[in-house]
Order: C-alpha cells, then sequence, then structure tokens
C-alpha cells in the first residue's frame, strides 16, 4: 500500500480537485496547499475580500455530564469555568512538565463543551485527555470524521454569509458563536474566531452537507477558495503560532507569549501547573520572538539562528509576507534579548544574515472584530 493509499480526505476533496489543487500531504490528509491562482493571490484576497478554506481535517471532541466543565477546566490551561454559554476561547493542553501538548479552541454550549484540535494531533490528544478523566463525572466523544468545518475570511465574510442564513451574524461577537441554519444545513455551529487576523466565520456542520455548502458559499463569483499556504502566510503575518513549528512539547506557554492562557490564580489546579509555577518563579529562559530579514531573503522553518556568532536555535517559522511584503519568520531568543530592535542572525545557504526581532503581529490592520 502507497503513502496515498493511508491518507484520509475530506468531504471535499473531489471539489478541490475539480478546482485544479494542489493536493499535498498533511497530517494525515489529502490537502489543497493551493489553488490556481496561487497563494499570494489567495493571501491577498482573504485580506481585501473574502477567502473560503476546507478545514475539516481538524479535529473535535465533544465532553458531556455534570462534570464536563471541572474535567475540561483541569486539562487546559484557560479558564473554562468563565465561558458563557455561547462563547469561545483559546486554550492549550500542557503535560505534567508544563509544555504543550497541542493547542486548542474550547466552545461552551448549553449542555456540552466542544473541543477543537490539530488533526496531527487527533489521536495523541484523545489519550492524553482520556487518560486524565477517570475522578470526572462527563463522557467525551471524538466526533471528528463525521464533521466538516469550513473557515470563512476576509471583510467581506459577513455580507457572504450573510445571503445564505437568517442568522443575526452582527450579534455574533468575537469568540463567541451561534448555532443555526445555512443554506438550508440546519445545526451549523457559526463561530467568529479566525486564524488570518480578518473578519469570518467557522462553520461547523455534518460533514455530508459539506459539498453543498462549499458550493453555496461559492457561488456569488466574490469567493476565493484558499489553501493551507495561504493560511499558513496569513497567520504568521499575525504572529499566530502553529502547533509542530512554533510550539510543541518541547516548549511551555510562557516560552511561547502564550502566558495570558495560564490561569493560576482562577485555577488551583490543572495539569501541568506546578511545572508553569515552577518556571515562573525561577524566570523563563527563552521566549517566541517574530523577526524581519532583508529583502530578497526568505527564513525557513529549521534555518539556524546565531546570537552573538553562538547557534541559539532554529527558525521556527518562515515566509515572505504578502501583506507587510517583508520576510518574516518565528524563533527562539534568550529572554534577556527578546525585544523588538534586538540584531541577531539567521544562517541561510552557509551565509549569515542580519535579523531584526519585530513587535508582533506583523500585520496589524486585520478587520477581524475584537
Amino acid at each position: 500500500m502507497s503513502v496515498l493509499e493511508t491518507l484520509q480526505r475530506t468531504a471535499l476533496y473531489d471539489v478541490h480537485v475539480a478546482l485544479g489543487a494542489r493536493i499535498v500531504p498533511f497530517a494525515g490528509f489529502e490537502m489543497p496547499v493551493q489553488y490556481p491562482a496561487g497563494i499570494t493571490a489567495e493571501h491577498h484576497a482573504v485580506r481585501k475580500s473574502c477567502g473560503l478554506f476546507d478545514v475539516s481535517h481538524m479535529g473535535e471532541f465533544l465532553v458531556t455530564g455534570p462534570g464536563a466543565i471541572d474535567f475540561v477546566n483541569y486539562v487546559t490551561t484557560n479558564d473554562v469555568a468563565k465561558l458563557a454559554v455561547g462563547q469561545a476561547h483559546y486554550s492549550t493542553f500542557c503535560n505534567e512538565r508544563g509544555t504543550i501538548e497541542d493547542d486548542c479552541l474550547v466552545y461552551r454550549f448549553e449542555d456540552h463543551l466542544m473541543l477543537v484540535v490539530n488533526a496531527s494531533n487527533i489521536a495523541k490528544d484523545w489519550a492524553h485527555i482520556e487518560s486524565r478523566m477517570l475522578t470526572f463525572d462527563c463522557t467525551m466523544e471524538n466526533v471528528s470524521a463525521r464533521t466538516a468545518l469550513l473557515a470563512l475570511q476576509g471583510p467581506l465574510a459577513p455580507s457572504v454569509l450573510a445571503r445564505h442564513t437568517s442568522v443575526n451574524l452582527d450579534a455574533i461577537a468575537y469568540y463567541h458563536f451561534t448555532v443555526g441554519t445555512v443554506a438550508g444545513v440546519e445545526h451549523v455551529t457559526i463561530s467568529r474566531t479566525g486564524y488570518t487576523g480578518e473578519d469570518g466565520f467557522e462553520l461547523y456542520f455534518a460533514d455530508a452537507h459539506a459539498p453543498a455548502v462549499w458550493a453555496a458559499l461559492m457561488s456569488g463569483g466574490d469567493v476565493s477558495p484558499a489553501g493551507l499556504g495561504a493560511r499558513d502566510t496569513l497567520r504568521l503575518e499575525m504572529g499566530m503560532a502553529l502547533y509542530g513549528n512554533d510550539i510543541d512539547d518541547t516548549v511551555t506557554p510562557y516560552e511561547a507569549n502564550l502566558a495570558w492562557l495560564v490561569k493560576l490564580t482562577a485555577k488551583e489546579r490543572f495539569v501541568g501547573r506546578d511545572a508553569l509555577v515552577a518556571q515562573k518563579m525561577a524566570g523563563v529562559p527563552r521566549k517566541l520572538v517574530g523577526f524581519t530579514l532583508p529583502v530578497r531573503n526568505v527564513p525557513r522553518h529549521g534555518m539556524r539562528v546565531f546570537v552573538d556568532g553562538e547557534q541559539s536555535g532554529e527558525v521556527c517559522s518562515g515566509t515572505v509576507g504578502p501583506s507587510v511584503a517583508l520576510p518574516i519568520g518565528t524563533c527562539f531568543l534568550p529572554t534577556d534579548i527578546a525585544k523588538p530592535g534586538t540584531h541577531f542572525h539567521v544562517e541561510i545557504r552557509g551565509t549569515l544574515v542580519p535579523a531584526t526581532v519585530a513587535a508582533l503581529p506583523f500585520w496589524p490592520s486585520g478587520s477581524a472584530k475584537k
């Protein structure tokens, strides 16, 4: 059996092929990295008008029962108890070392919670979470395989979606959601979070309806299909972390500039708390930073980083940002120099290229409703 035969496909695979997408293996799926217009065109479409992403490869877990809130509060670092019904937040799963097993979204419904996790970590996250459920009065269900997820992103997203739903989209605040009908499909969770810095919505619904909902959203001619390539350039311009590049199980939230996700005061216990308390008291040794390079240089994941002539790590993420028109990237630097304006070097094809720490986000002009 070939590698491709073992990969999964979303319900929109045939649609992507028909649109001429370049399909690549990603997180165990065959996914569109770009369409014929190219990554830069897709990126600008999202910044200026509207793009539609198939992100159905992501994982969704439903947690139900009297102990659901206490349980999810225990396995994540943010404060789930403060979520109102119809509200979502960003969070992390940590292990006992205080390092990040995954980042996630937590949605609070009236009678359950939904955890949205990275596709590459579905099995790992399930095992990590389930093993800690024993003392909590709740159950968990993995609905990833039967859940489609589309992300409609860009300043025109509200007007595009409004053509296909009677839901009052203006009433959905940033990091909030509701359930309604979209393009004739009932029980669609409509959330307003995003991974691009632009306004937009995420639509969760039964997998069988994916082609019909995709076709409806694309029917007006003012929405561009967008692949994983544009998703990466958009999120990097916003300084948003990508698991496997910027964060992983060697990195703590404090090191990744995600201290705002760690609620030590509000929560007396959660997985990784003791290690995070110890690191906060001892001092954080390194920090994730954004940086820029001179034009005509492209930083790539894994390139070596040097401070004062000594290797100090590697590039985590890197590209040329289409909106900022600069080579941009992220890496870890010692905390005492991890501030805007600091100079260091990135090794590109054997040459040490000067780099400068930049404030994040690189692109502060997004249309996201915050």
